[in-house]
């Protein structure tokens, strides 16, 4: 077994503005071939909140439709996406850099030439490096649920926070959520519906089919050994 690394201080998540967060920093440390990739590949892959807001085609090399991730993880599922989908250009926001190295490992080694990574708040990256009216998707799967009444308001899907993403949407662009907490699913639904330019896929008003695009993941297969629901909601803005 090998053993753990700590992150640098050349390569620490990057904030802005002092808030109540709907994250906490995990630990630091990570394995050998995870440290190694922020040296490898976060040069091609990694992008600064500091660098403002980013020019699709400089970034990329091309227009294409733009996915934005919100809170990846470990990153698996987001390189899968990625891979499956070269047509589409895919940037993924996390916190933690175990889940950030391994992202940029895994799609370094690959090749991928359509993700990029922030280590970053998203609020602070959303608001400063994603032009308004600029993506086709946002994604946000299985964020902390903060399940303890008190703790709701760090719950990452507010009304401040959906409308900010709506913002950032194109027209017909598309929100895309999932939990496996049904009273945080209620939740979203509740925040979602409530905003008046954006519209609900599901034909009953609630709950969708998961789309094609979002991979059956490690996390959600233990869920469901458990017996734990899955929810997703999709919505469109206007």
């Amino acid at each position: 077994m090998s053993d753990d690394f700590t992150v640098t201080t050349e390569y620490r998540p990057e904030y802005k503005k002092k808030s109540i967060r709907s994250f906490v920093i995990r630990s630091g440390r990570m394995t050998e071939s995870q440290a190694k990739a922020f040296d490898s590949h976060w040069k091609n892959i990694g992008l600064s909140l500091f660098d403002g807001l980013i020019e699709q085609v400089a970034l990329f090399g091309r227009e294409a439709p733009l996915v934005v991730e919100i809170g990846f993880g470990m990153g698996d599922s987001l390189v899968d996406m990625a891979a499956a989908d070269p047509g589409s250009d895919f940037i993924g926001i996390e916190v933690h850099p175990p889940g950030v190295g391994r992202l940029i490992n895994r799609a370094g080694n690959e090749g991928l030439s359509n993700l990029k990574t922030y280590m970053a708040d998203a609020n602070d990256v959303l608001e400063d490096c994603i032009a308004d009216a600029s993506l086709a998707r946002v994604q946000l799967y299985f964020p902390d649920p903060w399940h303890k009444k008190k703790h709701h308001k760090r719950r990452i899907v507010q009304p401040e926070f959906v409308a900010q993403l709506v913002r950032k949407l194109k027209p017909g662009g598309k929100i895309h959520m999932a939990t496996d907490w049904e009273n945080y699913a209620e939740h979203m639904l509740d925040v979602l519906q409530a905003n008046p330019d954006i519209s609900n896929d599901s034909p009953n008003g609630d709950y969708v089919t998961t789309p094609a695009w979002r991979p059956h993941t490690k996390f959600e297969a233990r869920g469901e050994r458990l017996g734990h629901g899955v929810w997703d909601l999709l919505f469109t803005k206007k």
